[in-house]
């Protein structure tokens, strides 16, 4: 059941304040390379530019991948890692990919957050850029619904399993019967977000073999890491 984040955050932000015993803004922000992505302006939008539906599937891709680097270097160490939050940062996970979730979350971006004198959340804004701030939307907004990987957990790991145990002589019909079952799987998985498409493990591995069919190995390991972090 989607949760809007307005009221989530509400009580998770008042957790975070009361808990967290140290200064997000001791952590030098590691800079992102955005290059790849389209210029934005200088003027900060209220809208993320780099969805699918704006920009094309191919920006929003790279969005997806430049936004997961990052959110890895510079959110997880306090929104957790994959946005799944321990409880001393607002779970990003059930931010709105709407309008309400755009504003929200560049008005922290920018401005940050601080309490009692203590930066429990340092500005991004001229630090890492606005192309940045989008590409880590992208990323936060695609995060999958947990209980629902979790539902497909047992599918996922008997798909890694039989691609470990492929070797380059795999036919061209068992490799087009896995991506199906992986596609399958992918689309009904949703977001906490309320976005259209999910980041699970199983669209990654769609992803790999689809660029290369005899890549088991590397679909078998993000499956791997995937299964891994949702238990």
């Amino acid at each position: 059941m989607f949760i809007p984040f307005r009221a989530l955050a509400t009580g998770v932000a008042a957790l975070c304040v009361a808990s967290i015993a140290f200064s997000h803004g001791d952590v030098a922000p590691q800079p992102v390379n955005t290059d790849v992505l389209p210029d934005v302006g200088e003027e900060w939008l209220l809208e993320n530019p780099y969805r699918a539906e704006a920009a094309g599937e191919e920006v929003w891709l790279a969005a997806l991948e430049i936004g997961a680097s990052g959110y890895n270097q510079n959110c997880a160490r306090c929104h957790g890692l994959e946005a799944v939050s321990g409880g001393l940062a607002p779970d990003l996970r059930w931010l709105e990919a709407e309008e309400y979730g755009d504003e929200w979350y560049v008005e922290r971006y920018v401005h940050g957050y601080t309490q009692g004198g203590v930066t429990r959340m340092p500005a991004f804004g001229e630090l890492l850029g606005q192309k940045a701030a989008w590409a880590i939307r992208t990323y936060v907004e695609t995060r999958p619904d947990d209980e629902m990987m979790a539902e497909y957990s047992g599918a996922l790991t008997v798909i890694r399993d039989q691609l470990l145990a492929w070797d380059a002589d795999a036919s061209g019909a068992e490799i087009g019967a896995t991506i199906e079952d992986l596609a399958d799987i992918a689309s009904n998985i949703e977001t906490m977000s309320g976005a259209p498409v999910a980041d699970s493990v199983a669209f990654r591995a769609v992803r790999i073999l689809t660029a290369d069919a005899t890549a088991f190995k590397s679909a078998a390991e993000a499956l791997t890491i995937g299964l891994s972090a949702a238990n």
